[in-house]
C-alpha cells in the first residue's frame, strides 16, 4: 500500500489522500484492473470475480462532497446508500481526479494536477480541460492532448465495452475524445437526458455488460457560483437525488450494479480571506509565471535568484493562512500519488506550494484573463474537499 512521505507542516485540520483502500485512486485503479482482467472482480462495484456479464454504472457527480451528504443530504436517497467515504486525490479538483476516474492513475503519473498546469512547451500556464492558454487563444499544437497527458484512458484496449456519458457541450471536446479512446461517447442535455441516457446505454450493455461511465458538472458550478450550502445548490441535490430513486426504480431487477460518487468535495471562501497579488507588485515580481493549480492550493514559480525574498515574504505575510513548501518535499511527499512520475512533473509544480489553511484562498491576475469571483471552492486539504460518498445498490 503506497505509503505518504510527508515531513512539513500541513495546513490545520489537513485531510490526506488515500492511494491505498479508501481512496478514489484505488476505486479507479481497480476499475482498470476489471475492465481489462476478464476474470477480475472489482469490490467498489460490489462485482465478484467472474461474474463476466456484470454492468456497472459509475455516476460521478461533480463537487457532492461527503460532509455536505451527511449533513445537508441527510435523509436522502443517496445518503441511505451510502457505504462509506473516500478521500479524493490531491489536489482535490476536477482536473486532477476526473482524469484519475479516466485513467486509473494517479495525478503524479497523468500530470494534470489541477485547473492550471504549467508547461513551457505550450506557452506556459494552461487549462489542460479547455485546452487554451491562461488569458489566451485555444491552444492548437501537434499531438496536444497526448503530450500534456501521456497516459491511456482505462478504456483503451480494455476487454470489456464502455460508454462514456457526458454533457453534450464537452462530450467531444479534446479532452473528452482523447481520454474516451477505447470507449463509445453518449451525450446527453439535462438531469432528464442523462437518466434516459444511462437506462439506454445499459440495455446496450445487457448482453455482454460493461461499464457506463456518466459525469454530472452542474452540482459544481452552482456551488462556485451561489457558495457550497446555498439554496440553489440544495435544489439541484434534491433533482439529482430524485434521479437516482428513478435509476434504483428502473433497474430493478436488472443486476446492475449502480456506484455513485465525485471528483471532490466543496468549502466556501470570501473576499476576505482571499490573498490577492497585485499586478506588478513585489511577489509578482518575484514570480516567473502566473500561479497554476488551484486557488485553495497554488504551485509557484520563484525567478531564479528570489527563492529567499519569496519565502520571507510567505513566513511574514502568510501567517496563518497558508502552509509553504519546497516543490521538491511535495513531489517527494506522495501527496500527488504513487506510480511513474510524469516526465513533466518538477514543473508542473514549480520551486514552491502553497497549501492554503482552511476558508482561504489565493489569487493572480494576468491581463485580458476573464475573472470569475467564486464563493464555493476547492483544491485544498480539508474534509470538506477532500472527502467524497461512496454510493453503492445492486438492483
Amino acid at each position: 500500500m503506497p505509503v505518504l512521505n510527508i515531513r512539513f507542516p500541513l495546513p490545520a485540520d489537513s485531510v490526506l489522500p488515500e492511494y491505498g483502500r479508501g481512496g478514489l485512486y484505488e476505486l479507479a485503479s481497480t476499475l482498470r484492473t476489471w475492465l481489462h482482467e476478464p476474470g477480475a472482480g472489482w469490490h467498489a462495484g460490489g462485482v465478484a470475480p467472474g461474474d463476466a456479464a456484470a454492468t456497472v454504472v459509475l455516476l460521478v457527480i461533480d463537487g457532492l462532497g461527503d460532509r455536505y451528504l451527511c449533513s445537508a443530504g441527510a435523509g436522502s436517497v443517496l445518503h441511505a446508500h451510502r457505504r462509506g467515504a473516500l478521500t479524493s486525490v490531491c489536489p482535490s479538483t476536477t482536473a486532477s481526479a476526473v482524469t484519475t476516474l479516466l485513467t486509473g492513475v494517479a495525478p503524479a503519473v497523468h500530470g494534470l494536477n489541477g485547473w492550471f498546469v504549467h508547461d513551457r512547451r505550450f506557452g506556459g500556464v494552461v487549462l489542460p480541460l479547455p485546452l487554451s492558454l491562461r488569458a489566451g487563444p485555444p491552444l492548437e499544437a501537434v499531438r496536444l492532448m497526448s503530450r500534456l497527458c501521456p497516459v491511456p484512458p482505462m478504456f483503451h484496449h480494455a476487454s470489456r465495452p464502455a460508454v462514456l456519458v457526458s454533457p453534450a457541450d464537452i462530450a467531444f471536446s479534446r479532452f473528452s475524445r482523447h481520454h474516451a479512446r477505447g470507449a463509445r461517447i453518449a451525450p446527453y442535455q439535462g438531469l432528464q437526458g442523462l437518466e434516459a441516457q444511462i437506462l439506454a446505454q445499459v440495455d446496450r450493455l445487457a448482453p455482454s455488460g460493461g461499464l457506463v461511465h456518466a459525469y454530472y458538472p452542474v452540482f459544481d458550478a452552482l456551488s462556485h457560483l451561489h457558495g457550497c450550502r446555498s439554496a440553489q445548490v440544495h435544489a439541484c441535490f434534491e433533482r439529482i437525488d430524485a434521479m437516482f430513486a428513478n435509476l434504483l426504480k428502473a433497474l430493478v431487477g436488472r443486476g446492475v450494479h449502480l456506484v455513485v460518487t465525485a471528483d471532490h468535495g466543496f468549502t466556501d471562501s470570501s473576499p476576505q480571506r482571499t490573498v490577492d497579488l497585485a499586478p506588478g507588485g513585489e511577489v509578482a515580481a518575484m514570480l516567473a509565471a502566473p500561479l497554476f493549480g488551484e486557488r485553495r492550493l497554488a504551485f509557484c514559480r520563484v525567478r531564479k535568484g528570489a527563492a529567499a525574498e519569496f519565502e520571507a515574504w510567505a513566513r511574514a505575510e502568510l501567517a496563518g493562512k497558508a502552509v509553504l513548501v519546497a516543490g521538491k518535499e511535495c513531489r517527494e511527499s506522495g501527496l500527488l500519488g504513487p506510480g511513474a512520475r510524469h516526465p513533466r512533473l518538477a514543473e508542473r509544480v514549480g520551486t514552491h506550494v502553497l497549501l492554503m489553511e482552511p476558508g482561504w484562498t489565493i489569487i493572480d491576475h494576468v491581463e485580458g484573463e476573464l475573472f470569475h469571483e467564486m464563493i464555493g471552492v476547492h483544491g485544498g486539504l480539508s474534509a470538506d474537499e477532500m472527502t467524497v460518498p461512496w454510493i453503492a445498490a445492486r438492483s
